[in-house]
């Protein structure tokens, strides 16, 4: 299909220019119908000193300041103050959580719900604001061994850096070039490679963790046509488990495979007919891509399940969505319905991925990265 080939949408500039007319706004800030928003009770927060079960969901409040932390079946149980608008998350085996902020990363210990620290970024990236084109982390990813924090940090009108932190001594080590807008940052299982996706710039860069030299790859299977004003560009990747390549969804039509060592990029069919944003993997190779709604013409959001051998199973959503995670036992994925783009709704779905059944659950204000506590 090639629909959507021949008309890019609105870009930054053009859809800040017509913003006061509507056109780039799907539904208000609540997202769905106040019905559909209560099918779950609010959680009770935890009393002071109670230790965070495992199982526990942790959230970036992109709306507000915070982290929250959530009760699979009650919901929220209480929330962190880490810095302005919160975007992508990384939680390491010790149990701290490191938070892309607009102000710097946050390092929140997830055992006493506290912040420990915050690590202002190198890079200038303006004053801290929010909204989808706000300056600061983005995309964060942990080393296999825990010892580096990477993190994708947008530059308002210029190209993204990856800042590498050091995460003993808790501070900036480096800077790397990569694209625009990094959505999401991702690292080789063995560590030797990081990952950042360049958004605006249709791009992955490729750096190595040894030497820091970063090589790009074009990743657009649509084409670059409409630069900054096409839809048609990668949001988030996945590293595939059995042989990691990176895995980039495109509309629910097409799956970008990337083998980060040749640069050779395949495409695959994907069935969900949708703008995608949000990935994960399992360790027995299933991909999940959340689905937002069409942008033009397509079906409504989505989570799309796909099996290593390519088949899917598609579970319909109602509203936007953002980002996902999937229970440890794999039989659960939890949507945030956060949104980069107006729509947005606070709170997660919750799918059972043997029955297909759906329920909300509240969670934060306007959550967009998402990890599943050890």
């Amino acid at each position: 299909m090639n629909r959507r080939r021949t008309r890019p949408a609105l870009g930054a500039a053009a859809c800040a220019a017509v913003l006061l007319l509507g056109a780039c706004t799907q539904a208000d800030g609540a997202g769905a119908p106040a019905a559909s928003r209560q099918t779950a009770p609010a959680g009770t927060p935890l009393p002071a000193g109670t230790p965070t079960p495992a199982g526990t969901l942790l959230v970036a409040d992109f709306g507000a300041d915070t982290v929250t932390f959530v009760d699979a079946v009650r919901g929220p149980a209480g929330s962190v103050t880490v810095g302005t608008a919160p975007y992508g998350l990384a939680v390491g085996r010790d149990g701290l959580a490191w938070v892309a902020t607009a102000e710097g990363v946050a390092v929140v210990d997830t055992r006493t719900r506290t912040r420990v620290a915050r690590i202002p970024y190198r890079t200038d990236t303006g004053p801290a604001g929010g909204g989808e084109y706000r300056g600061g982390g983005m995309g964060i990813a942990l080393s296999p061994d825990g010892t580096r924090a990477y993190v994708g940090v947008n530059v308002p009108g210029g190209p993204g850096v990856l800042e590498v932190i050091d995460t003993a001594g808790r501070r900036v080590t480096a800077t790397v070039p990569v694209g625009r807008r990094p959505f999401d940052v991702d690292v080789a299982r063995d560590g030797s490679e990081v990952y950042a996706t360049g958004h605006d710039s249709f791009d992955v860069t490729v750096v190595d963790t040894g030497t820091l030299r970063p090589r790009r790859i074009e990743v657009a299977p649509y084409g670059t046509e409409g630069g900054l004003g096409s839809w048609l560009k990668p949001h988030y990747a996945a590293v595939r488990p059995a042989d990691g390549r990176l895995l980039l969804p495109f509309e629910g039509e097409r799956l970008a495979v990337v083998d980060p060592r040749t640069g050779r990029v395949t495409v695959e069919r994907m069935t969900a007919d949708t703008h995608q944003h949000g990935t994960a993997v399992t360790p027995d190779g299933r991909l999940f891509v959340v689905g937002t709604g069409a942008v033009d013409e397509g079906e409504g959001p989505s989570l799309t399940v796909r099996a290593p051998d390519g088949t899917e199973r598609v579970h319909p959503l109602e509203g936007p969505h953002e980002d996902v995670a999937v229970s440890p036992d794999g039989r659960t994925a939890y949507v945030t319905g956060g949104f980069t783009r107006d729509g947005y709704w606070n709170g997660l779905t919750v799918v059972d991925l043997a029955t297909g059944t759906t329920h909300r659950l509240p969670a934060g204000r306007r959550p967009l990265g998402i990890a599943v506590l050890g």
